[in-house]
Order: structure tokens, then sequence, then C-alpha cells
């Protein structure tokens, strides 16, 4: 999993509330088990219209946040069913953070799990970053993992909380198969003793 350390760009406004996971990723989309190539449906019922074509107004579609890799959304972000393929997508597309005042808990961990960073700011920080993001190349964000902040174009700090357990996975990109790797010399080690005392087993 790619390490998450620091991250400077124009963040993509995207002030909608409630944001499920099925408009994130369309389940027309999920006839792979592959991390990759899921880009192109990221929010597709908002990114094209209905005959294939791009939809000038969406935000991702205009040239200042095509490339955005971060993502300022409204509340509850993620919402809906608990499937895996909607961080897949952002991350295919480019988006490494997510900030918004809530998360849903399973979109919330899985982000951890594949690279994303998802921040939870206050309703009045979230409001100034949109102000922020809607300025689109004129003005840039930066984020912090280490010192858990943002920093805003015009200089100010916004801090944010993280899980220490969380922020240390992140910033050494282990998902849960890196973590148990991490420890293969003890259960390497145990499995030896267990052999030993219990060789019928």
């Amino acid at each position: 999993m790619q390490k998450f350390d620091t991250l400077t760009g124009v963040a993509a406004p995207l002030p909608i509330v409630n944001i499920d996971t099925d408009m994130i990723i369309p389940k027309d989309y999920l006839k792979t088990i592959k991390r990759t190539g899921l880009g192109v449906g990221l929010f597709a019922n908002l990114r094209y219209n209905e005959d294939g074509s791009p939809n000038e107004d969406f935000v991702l579609n205009k040239p200042a946040y095509s490339k955005s890799e971060i993502l300022i959304a409204g509340d509850n972000f993620g919402c809906g069913s608990s499937r895996e393929h909607a961080p897949w997508a952002l991350l295919d597309f480019g988006i490494r953070c997510v900030i918004s005042t809530s998360f849903a808990d399973i979109f919330y961990n899985n982000c951890f799990q594949n690279g994303i960073l998802p921040i939870r700011v206050s309703p009045e920080e979230l409001e100034q970053l949109l102000k922020d993001a809607e300025k689109g190349s004129n003005a840039r964000i930066s984020v912090d993992l280490a010192t858990q902040e943002i920093r805003r174009p015009d200089g100010q700090v916004i801090h944010f909380p993280i899980e220490e357990s969380r922020k240390n996975r992140l910033l050494n990109g282990l998902d849960d198969i890196g973590m148990t790797l991490e420890r293969d010399t003890v259960i390497s080690s145990f499995e030896e003793r267990l052999g030993e005392s219990r060789p019928w087993a």
C-alpha cells in the first residue's frame, strides 16, 4: 500500500450531503475484484451524460480539478452499502484524501485499508475549505499527516484528529496484511514452539 505523508494541490469541492457508495461507484462497475480500472466509473452518474459524454458541469470534469488528489465533500460521505470498490475507485482516479464533517464507519475504515486519508473537520472549517477549493488553481491546500494539519492557501492551519494507530499505518503504508507481515518473526517463532509442544496439532 502506498504511504501517505504530505499532499499539496488543488482540492475539488463537492458540497453534496449523504454521498453514498453507489454514487461514488455505481453497481454497474462492480463486476471486478481488481482494485485498478475503477477510476473511470467514479461518480459516473454525475460525471457523464446519458449519451456517455462528459458532463462539463461536474467538478472533476473541469480542467482546474481534473487532476485533484484532495476532495472536499459534504456531510456523511460514503454512506450506504459497504462496498470496498468505493475507495478503490477514488484511489484509481487519483484521490488520496477526502475531507468532510463525517463519514460512514465502514467507508472510513476501508479508506485506511487502501491508503486514503479521510479527515474529519468541523462544519465551519469545511465551509472555509470549500471556499478555498472553489478558487480552483488559484488556491492550493496542503495536508500533513505527521503534524495532523491542513494548511489553507492564506496560511491558516486547521488541525485534525486521527487515531495514532491509523496514522502510523498510513505513514508506513501498512494494510492488515502489511501489519501481519511486520510480525512475521514472532508468528514463525510461535508456530515453531507450538509444533514442538503439540506435534499432533
